[in-house]
């Protein structure tokens, strides 16, 4: 189902303002961690896992996330697409994770996926990264979205 393009506007400007609030008011990392994967995944139908990666120890260590179970729990920074987008600190977008030699599959279904780095001084804290059943699922207002929401966890830490 294709959501209308002010539609989706609306819903992101909602979920925006929505986790603004949530990583303002809330004083538990965690908690604002959990809340942002459930507010991401239960208000956007195409997202189908919706996870946090945060940097331990010099690698990405699976967090808060909401999805289908996942064998990558560590990932080195240059390995797949979540280590990619840690490596270079850049967003990803992979219309086609079947098209690419550097995609870790978590699962048979996902078909494209967004990779958003948290950046605070040029350093990669974690990152927000997002798996859907659908091909070129996302576009420019789910990168925009994504990067506000990474950019307002970045402050936070």
């Amino acid at each position: 189902m294709e959501m209308e393009l002010t539609e989706k506007i609306e819903l992101f400007e909602k979920i925006e303002a929505q986790a603004r609030e949530l990583i303002s008011n809330e004083k538990d990392l965690e908690k604002i961690y959990k809340g942002i994967v459930e507010l991401l995944d239960t208000n956007i139908p195409y997202y189908n896992w919706t996870g946090f990666y945060m940097v331990e120890n010099g690698e990405l260590v699976l967090g808060h996330y909401i999805g289908k179970p996942t064998d990558h729990i560590k990932i080195q920074f240059g390995q797949g697409i979540c280590g990619q987008a840690a490596a270079t600190k850049e967003t990803f977008i992979v219309d086609d994770v079947s098209k690419e030699s550097n995609y870790l599959a978590c699962s048979f279904e996902t078909a494209s996926e967004i990779v958003v780095p948290i950046l605070k001084d040029g350093v990669v804290l974690g990152e927000i990264d997002i798996d859907s059943d659908e091909i070129a699922a996302f576009d420019e207002l789910d990168q925009q979205l994504l990067e506000r929401i990474a950019t307002m966890l970045a402050e936070r830490l």
